[in-house]
């Protein structure tokens, strides 16, 4: 299988450089990944960068814990199409999910959907902190409000796994009769396991590991 078509070559490091970016770029265009995944003080550089390219810009808001203010988020979102970001992937509140505030996640995902203006927005819910009826509610009130990816993890919970392939067998079952997709992230470093994810129903994968995958 040829999954360059899958990955989103990701760097969020706070410490990530700029010649670190540029090289993160460089190989997103050599190996045509699908697109790049960055923080959105980057996103300017990534759009000079692969201008003219068909690599995808990605980046983030509420990351990566989620607990900004849907305002916060929604800005968040609307400044970086501006920038020039193709897609956005917004952290949930996993507190509210915890409380079982579903009205404050579903009009958290709505609002932020609302700000994106037609550009794919991709949630993610946090797996390693989620129970398994956690997840089914997460990924039913993602697609209750409109967004268009379910997605694992952020990568930046301490001691977490990241992306488990029972995790996304999960969401896979819970929305492989709706519109919503999947993208598996965090942890992903071998072939082996990106295979994996995608025959479990990932139909994009979040890694930093892009080029050793390929």
């Amino acid at each position: 299988m040829d999954i360059n078509q899958y990955i989103e070559h990701t760097l969020l490091k706070q410490d990530a450089t700029k010649s670190e970016l540029i090289k993160v770029f460089d190989e997103a265009k050599q190996y045509s990944f699908l697109g790049v995944c960055v923080n959105p003080q980057n996103v300017k550089l990534a759009n000079e960068y692969l201008k003219g390219s068909n690599v995808k810009i990605v980046t983030v808001v509420g990351f990566p814990l989620g607990s900004t203010t849907t305002e916060t988020k929604a800005f968040e979102a609307k400044q970086a199409i501006e920038n020039g970001a193709d897609e956005i992937d917004m952290v949930i509140s996993v507190q509210a999910l915890k409380d079982k505030d579903y009205n404050y996640i579903e009009n958290d995902i709505k609002t932020v959907k609302q700000a994106c203006n037609n550009h794919i927005l991709k949630v993610i819910i946090e797996t390693d902190l989620l129970t398994k009826d956690e997840i089914v509610k997460a990924c039913e009130l993602i697609n209750k409000s409109g967004a268009d990816f379910a997605k694992t993890s952020t990568g930046f919970v301490k001691n977490g796994v990241g992306a488990k392939v029972e995790d996304v067998e999960l969401m896979h079952k819970i929305l492989q009769n709706t519109n919503v997709k999947i993208k598996a992230s965090g942890g992903i470093k071998d072939r082996e396991k990106a295979l994996a994810l995608i025959n479990a129903g990932a139909s994009r994968l979040g890694t930093s590991s892009g080029v050793k995958l390929l």
